[in-house]
C-alpha cells in the first residue's frame, strides 16, 4: 500500500523546483549588474513560481484547483527556460551552465506534466 503525500514538500517535483530556483540563484549572480531589475529578476522570479504554485496548488481543496497551479509552474518552467536561452544569446551565460539548468527544467517539466494527467 502506498503512503499518502501529506504535505508538499514530499512532492519530488518540488523538490526539483527547489534545486532550479538554488541553480538559478548561482547563475544569475554572475550576470552584469546592468540586469540586476531586468534579466536577473525575471529569471528569479520565474523559477522561485515553480515550487510556490506547486506548493500552493497542493494545498487546495479541488483537483481542478491544483491542476490549474500546475499549468502555472509548468509555464514558468517554459518562462524561465526562454530567460536561460536568451542569457546564452547575449553571452552572459555559457554553454554549460545553460546546459544543466535547462536539463533541470525540462526534468521538472516532465514531472509536472505527468502529475497532471495523474489528477482526476
Amino acid at each position: 500500500m502506498k503512503n499518502k503525500i501529506k504535505n508538499f514538500k514530499e512532492l519530488n517535483v518540488w523538490k526539483k523546483g527547489i534545486e532550479i530556483v538554488k541553480d538559478t540563484y548561482g547563475v544569475t549572480n554572475c550576470l552584469p549588474e546592468a540586469e540586476r531589475y531586468g534579466l536577473v529578476s525575471q529569471m528569479r522570479r520565474a523559477a522561485v513560481s515553480i515550487p510556490s504554485n506547486i506548493a500552493e496548488g497542493f494545498n487546495r481543496f479541488h483537483n481542478k484547483e491544483y491542476k490549474q497551479f500546475l499549468h502555472i509552474a509548468l509555464g514558468s518552467c517554459a518562462e524561465l527556460e526562454t530567460h536561460v536561452e536568451i542569457a546564452l544569446e547575449l553571452e552572459f551565460l555559457d554553454k554549460e551552465k545553460r546546459g544543466v539548468l535547462v536539463e533541470k527544467i525540462d526534468h521538472a517539466s516532465r514531472m509536472l506534466t505527468s502529475l497532471i494527467k495523474k489528477l482526476v
